[in-house]
C-alpha cells in the first residue's frame, strides 16, 4: 500500500508576466547563497580576508557549472560534441529543431572533477595554504548546496527513481510520463501547462493518469543524504577537533556523498553512459567508486597526521 504517494505536476517557476524565473535555476541561487553565507563564516573564524572569499566564490561558481555540464555530457552523452555542439554549453537544443531548453544535464562527478581543479589553482594562486586545507571546508557548503540542486532536479522531474511497486513512497511525474506534445494531443488544449492540469485533475483522463507508475523521487532520497553529509562535516568543522588534521574532514565527506550517490542509484532510472559496455552497476556508480576508495585513503592518512593550529 502506498500510503505516502503523491501525484507530481509543479509548474514550471514563478511566472513575473516578463520573466520566468525557473525552479531549477532558484534553486542553483539558493545553493551558491546558502554556501557563500556557511563558508563566510569560515574564513571569519579562520581570520582571512573578505576578497578571498570573493575569489573563491567565483572559483566556485564556474568550476560547478563547467564541470558539471561538461561532466554530464563526457560521460553521459558524448554525442553532443558531434551532433548538437551548441547544446554543450549553451541552453538550446538545435536538433531536431531550435528549442530553448535551459540548463539541462548536469554530472555531480563532473563537478566534483572542475572543483578539486579550480581548488588547486585558487590555494596556488590565491590563499596559499595546503589543498587539503580548503577542501576540508568547502565541503560543508558543497553538501549543502549539493541539497538543493537535488530538490531542483525534482522539481523539474529529473533524475527519476524506477517504478516504486508497493513501497510506501511513490511519485508520480506526469511531465516525465507524458512528453507536452503527447499531453497537448490527448486532452486538445494547447496550452502544455494547462493540458497536464486537466490530465491530473479532470475524470475524463484518468486512464491516461493512471498509465503514469508511480516511482521512487531518488532526487528527494539523494538531498536527503547529502542533509546528513552536511551535518556531520559541519559537526567535525565546528564542535571537534578534526578540522586541525588536514583532509580528514575532506576524506570524510567523500566518503558519504559518494556512499549516498552509490546506494540511490539502485533506485534510480538508468541515464546511459557506459554502464552498458562494464556492466553490473551502473555509470553513477562505477564514477563513485574511486572517489569513495579517494577518500577512505585520505582519511586514514589525516588520522595519522599530528593536529596543527
Amino acid at each position: 500500500m502506498q500510503y505516502l504517494s503523491f501525484t507530481w505536476n509543479p509548474s514550471e517557476g514563478i511566472d513575473l508576466g516578463f520573466f520566468m524565473i525557473r525552479f531549477y535555476s532558484l534553486m542553483f541561487v539558493v545553493a551558491f547563497t546558502l554556501g557563500w553565507i556557511l563558508t563566510k563564516k569560515i574564513y571569519e573564524r579562520e581570520e582571512l580576508a573578505q576578497e578571498k572569499l570573493d575569489s573563491l566564490f567565483i572559483y566556485m561558481v564556474v568550476a560547478v557549472l563547467v564541470g558539471a555540464r561538461l561532466g554530464h555530457v563526457i560521460f553521459y552523452q558524448p554525442e553532443l560534441f558531434v551532433e548538437d555542439p551548441l547544446s554543450v554549453f549553451l541552453p538550446i537544443s538545435t536538433v531536431p529543431e531550435f528549442e530553448f531548453t535551459g540548463f539541462q544535464g548536469l554530472a555531480s562527478h563532473g563537478a566534483a572533477i572542475a572543483i578539486l581543479i579550480a581548488m588547486y589553482y585558487y590555494t596556488k594562486n590565491v590563499i596559499k595554504k595546503p589543498f587539503l586545507w580548503i577542501m576540508d571546508r568547502i565541503v560543508i557548503a558543497v553538501a549543502a548546496g549539493g541539497t538543493f540542486v537535488r530538490i531542483g532536479n525534482f522539481m523539474n522531474s529529473e533524475i527519476i527513481g524506477k517504478p516504486s511497486g508497493d513501497f510506501p513512497l511513490g511519485v508520480r511525474f506526469v511531465h516525465e510520463g507524458i512528453r507536452k506534445q503527447e499531453a497537448v494531443q490527448a486532452t486538445g488544449i494547447q496550452n502544455p501547462n494547462k493540458a497536464y492540469d486537466a490530465i491530473v485533475n479532470n475524470p475524463q483522463f484518468s486512464e491516461l493518469l493512471n498509465s503514469i507508475p508511480f516511482r521512487h523521487p531518488a532526487q528527494l532520497y539523494e538531498a536527503a543524504g547529502y542533509v546528513i553529509v552536511f551535518l556531520v562535516c559541519w559537526y567535525l568543522y565546528w564542535k571537534t577537533e578534526r578540522r586541525k588534521q588536514i583532509g580528514y574532514i575532506f576524506g570524510v565527506f567523500l566518503i558519504l556523498l559518494f556512499m549516498v550517490r552509490f546506494l540511490v542509484e539502485f533506485v534510480k532510472e538508468s541515464q546511459g553512459g557506459f554502464e552498458s559496455v562494464l556492466g553490473l552497476l551502473s555509470t553513477g556508480q562505477w564514477l563513485s567508486i574511486p572517489f569513495i576508495l579517494a577518500g577512505i585513503y585520505i582519511m586514514w592518512k589525516a588520522s595519522k597526521k599530528p593536529m596543527i593550529e
